[in-house]
């Protein structure tokens, strides 16, 4: 299929009517026995509470009120139960005729079919009572009959008899549903067969009676204090319901205002503005007509009049009320550094990656694509894996998890090894850096400007790493380094601009965007919480699946969001451990109506008790990080016909609320949808009405599950069999650390990074190859060969520098006396070690693990000499003399935690040995030792305690005592360590306050 790029100017030969914004009318249903059992029941409480209420107070109590005007003696008697009786009576009297009225107003709306009927003063839930009886009473009066207007006026002015019942059925899909569902129905059919022309003629008439003066006007009032005018509130006075608003925008969408500006958003509207109203509205001077409002001025009714004269919208094809997507214009594309092997740009670093050419498919090794064209997700994942890892080795250190200690997570293997590869190449953290400084930067320059937030719609990170927003419409000059794109609703930061911005102490702006693919190499990253409405995915179930975990995935761990909360419902269990604190998971509809309808209530109240718009306006404002963090909805199967109008009412004003609708469906008619997409077969994205053609972001069930796999390995929790002989507990390399196992080539990391037993490489490429080694020896395992060539070049290398840099290593590596190479590949191509290469953090290991489950657990003499040894390997940080600039793989590995922990455990280790025959003065060398190392680390600071308290020198622990409190600076003492020394010296404080 070939690639469409169009923009939300372009237009089609067929130009057709945007059916994005507005539902579609859902299918008629013949009655029921259980309807006519509900009509009749309707009909008995009605009657029981209109008229039998009434007759039983005059039968029983007969009128309540006096025959004439009580006097002051009146007044001033004792109230008796009798009198007590007559006031409730005339309670009781009144809520009668309250409801009564309710009733009248219901019915005459009902049968008159001007829409939803007025309110009540008062009335409250009477009304709303009254409202479900007689809608329940004319249920089943909605016959054939109810047709015959829409029938006797086909090929007269659709627009003005069929719209407003699709518009009602609609909008208000609880109030009298059964009776609108045929009549939108019915108006919908009528609509397909007037075709194009007919809807044409239909706009053309509806803007001449505009200019005539035959419709409503309403102007946007200014602020009263903290209080904003809104479309939902228009609608709510002057139609009698919020939720018509949208049929206030339906009309008023992409028009000129008298400001110059357009309507594109039902959430941002200016004082000023004019509003054409539907043909019900009400409410005195509130709506005004521009050749009856004396009370106006001049200006205003002008202003009316020459708003009347756009009906017709100036630009009709643009599509603009339904929130188009375009691509930004993009910069000429990197010409490929090799002719033979094609270079793809990796999105958001501005650097390339190499593309295996089709004879070099094998390079891939059968790592998962999926990832690896997933940047900002593998970063996400990566991150998060890697906070797992250091948690469960923190846990397993302070003895919380069923007495499992050790420092070596579990070796994947099988899918979740490939899996983790393809995280390591595909992963751009710096990419994810630069995103989320300059959103962030840019919240922090609106605001100390005293501007909003704009409405952005989605983002896409260009090849050359340029960041554009598209924005929900114009909202003037952004902040530098900002530039306007190439219209007003886009902005755009150049890489080089990104880099320069410092963090900003702002909330994240924009915590919903998540990427759904790419298109012409520039990637998609769409604001889930922003969209007008619900945004639906059709395609096959597997693929959507693929779909829906990318986006929940990526959603859970990215980088450029403080906090969100994602409800997954029907699908997506297994996720929960990506992010057991974002991620919720619901069984059903039920469940996610009931949550959900709770939460848009409260909401809705804490915005305008803030005096809030939109969560936007109070995102980075003195509320931050309270109630404006996103809530996003994904419901992977399609809902029903009836769970699909509640979704749709419930999502009316998600937009602003910051609550966003992911729904997937098996069609493209799911009412409430703002944006339809599809997702292929061959994995392709699709939205015809947005312009976008897409090259999806998917994670496939294998993948997912590796993934998830990945995080339950690392979970402490997830072994409850975990213990001290556990198989992942021992090193993934152990050193024959006899005198018959020298090495032949021994590299020391733990420290300053030297090399014994090799000739010094060639002074250019000698950085180079020490990063390899280091690498290599890192990872006893093995190391994919695309794994290697991203960590040495981030940015990307082609395969046959690569190539030439592994030869190279070989070459200087060498071979052992037997000729087997030093540097090997095993059977699933990663590349590994022979046994003969090795680090002093492979013995430090080795020594450990032989001192507390090898040898030295049954000889005490071999524990202590075993542990004295390892320390004094123990010389400072991994790599300390590592260039800048190299070796920022690190930052994915653990291993900066796993060394603090294992030299702690040596020294602790060691401490108790000498504890055990009393030589305090030797226990307290070693943990200062493994301090040094190790500082952080509370459970050397306690040992420390213990040793000092054990030699009796009361002035040498109150010295310690001050140095402790001196390390802790404003935040105090840790709560444990205060308690063992309130323990060991009593009166610590007063010494520490007397050294003060």
């Amino acid at each position: 299929m070939p690639r469409r790029r169009t923009t939300s100017s372009s237009s089609s030969t067929a130009p057709s009517v945007p059916r994005n914004r507005t539902p579609q009318p859902v299918r008629v249903r013949r009655r029921s026995f259980g309807d006519f059992v509900k009509a009749f029941l309707a009909f008995v409480v009605l009657l029981v509470l209109v008229a039998g209420v009434p007759f039983a107070l005059a039968v029983t109590v007969g009128w309540p009120l006096p025959g004439g005007a009580p006097s002051l003696d009146w007044l001033q008697r004792e109230i008796t139960v009798s009198t007590f009786l007559h006031i409730l009576t005339v309670i009781v009297w009144l809520a009668w005729a309250q409801f009564t009225a309710c009733v009248l107003v219901e019915v005459k709306a009902a049968l008159s079919g001007v829409g939803v009927p007025g309110r009540v003063p008062g009335s409250g839930p009477s009304q709303l009572l009254a409202r479900q009886l007689v809608a329940a009473l004319l249920l089943v009066g909605a016959t054939a009959a109810s047709l015959t207007p829409g029938l006797s006026q086909l090929g007269q002015s659709l627009e003005g008899s069929q719209k407003p019942s699709v518009a009602a059925a609609q909008q208000t899909p609880g109030l009298f549903a059964q009776q609108q569902e045929q009549a939108a129905a019915t108006a919908s059919a009528l609509a397909e067969q007037a075709g194009q022309a007919g809807q044409a003629a239909a706009r053309a008439d509806g803007g001449a009676a505009s200019a005539h003066g035959d419709t409503k006007y309403y102007r946007i009032q200014p602020p009263e204090g903290r209080h904003h005018d809104s479309l939902w509130e228009v609608a709510e006075r002057h139609l009698g319901d919020g939720r018509r608003y949208k049929e206030i925008f339906e009309l008023n969408k992409d028009r000129v205002q008298p400001d110059g500006s357009r309507l594109s958003e039902a959430s941002l509207i200016r004082p000023g503005w004019i509003m054409e109203m539907p043909g019900d509205a009400r409410g005195g001077e509130l709506v005004e007509m521009p050749d009856e409002a004396p009370n106006v001025s001049e200006q205003v009714q002008q202003q009316i009049s020459d708003y009347a004269r756009t009906g017709d919208h100036a630009h009709p094809g643009s599509g603009g009320g339904d929130a188009q997507v375009s691509l930004p214009e993009q910069r000429p594309a990197p010409t490929p550094a090799n002719p033979v092997t094609p270079v793809t740009p990796v999105p958001g670093t501005g650097g390339e990656r190499a593309t295996p050419a089709a004879g070099q498919a094998g390079d891939s090794f059968g790592l998962p694509e999926a990832l690896l064209a997933a940047p900002l997700l593998a970063a996400g994942l990566l991150g998060a894996l890697g906070r797992r890892r250091r948690q469960a080795m923190w846990q397993s250190a302070l003895g919380a998890v069923g007495g499992r200690r050790g420092m070596e997570p579990p070796t994947p293997t099988g899918d979740a090894q490939d899996v983790q590869d393809a995280l390591l190449v595909g992963a751009d953290p710096e990419g994810v850096r630069l995103l989320d400084r300059s959103l962030r930067g840019l919240a922090a320059s609106l605001t100390a400007e005293s501007r909003p937030l704009p409405v952005v719609y989605a983002a896409w990170m260009s090849g050359n790493g340029d960041l554009h927003l598209q924005l929900a419409q114009p909202v003037g000059k952004p902040p530098a380094p900002w530039q306007q794109g190439q219209d007003q609703t886009f902005w755009m930061l150049a890489r080089a601009d990104a880099e320069r911005y410092e963090e900003a102490e702002t909330a994240a702006p924009y915590p919903g965007l998540v990427s759904l693919g790419t298109m012409d190499e520039s990637r998609l990253l769409l604001n889930l919480e922003a969209v007008p409405g619900i945004v639906s995915l059709g395609g096959a179930e597997a693929d959507r699946a693929a779909v829906f975990a990318s986006v929940a995935a990526e959603l859970a761990t990215n980088g450029w969001s403080d906090r969100m909360t994602i409800t997954l419902v029907g699908f997506g269990e297994d996720l929960t451990p990506l992010a057991p604190n974002r991620i919720r998971h619901l069984d059903g509809f039920e469940d996610l109506f009931e949550t959900m309808s709770a939460e848009t209530r409260q909401r809705r109240g804490a915005l305008g008790a803030a005096g809030h718009d939109s969560v936007l306006t109070g995102r980075t404002g003195p509320a931050q990080h309270t109630r404006w963090a996103p809530h996003l909805v994904l419901l992977a199967a399609q809902p029903s016909d009836d769970d699909a109008l509640r979704l749709a009412e419930l999502a009316a004003d998600a937009g602003r609320l910051g609550i966003g609708y992911l729904v997937g469906t098996r069609g493209t008619d799911l009412p409430g949808a703002a944006w339809e997409m599809e997702i292929t077969g061959d994995g392709r994205l699709l939205a015809p009405l947005l312009g976008l053609e897409l090259d999806a972001q998917m994670l496939p069930a294998a993948q997912r599950r590796a993934v998830v796999e990945l995080f339950t390995d690392a979970d402490p929790g997830s072994d409850p069999e975990g213990g001290p002989g556990r198989p992942g507990n021992a090193p993934p390399f152990l050193v024959d650390i006899s005198e018959q196992g020298r090495p032949a080539v021994y590299a020391r990391l733990v420290g300053s990074y030297e090399i014994i037993g090799l000739d010094a490489p060639d002074g250019e490429r000698s950085a180079l190859l020490h990063e390899a080694l280091a690498l290599l020896l890192l990872h006893r395992e093995g190391v994919h060969p695309r794994v290697l060539s991203s960590a040495l070049w981030p940015r990307g290398v082609t395969p046959d520098v690569r190539d030439a840099l592994l030869e190279r290593l070989r070459t200087w590596l060498g071979t052992d006396p037997d000729g087997t190479p030093r540097l090997g590949t095993d059977a699933t191509g990663r590349l590994t070690l022979a046994q003969s290469v090795v680090s002093d953090l492979d013995v430090l290991r080795s020594l450990y693990y032989e001192a507390t489950q090898g040898r030295g657990v049954g000889s005490r003499q071999v524990r202590g000499r075993l542990l004295t040894d390892a320390l004094v390997l123990v010389r400072g940080p991994l790599l300390a003399d590592r260039p800048e600039g190299r070796y920022r793989w690190l930052t994915h590995e653990i291993v900066d935690a796993q060394l603090p922990l294992l030299v702690a455990d040596t020294g602790l280790a060691l401490c108790e040995f000498h504890l055990e025959k009393n030589r305090a003065e030797k226990a307290i060398e070693a943990l200062n030792a493994a301090l040094r190392t190790a500082p952080a680390d509370e459970r050397l600071w306690h040992e420390l305690l213990r040793a000092t308290h054990a030699t009796g020198d009361p002035d040498r622990l109150h010295a310690l005592a001050a140095d402790l409190v001196d390390r802790s600076g404003a935040r105090g003492l840790p709560p444990r360590t205060e308690a063992l020394l309130d323990e060991l010296l009593p009166t610590w404080r007063e010494g520490v306050a007397a050294a003060g």
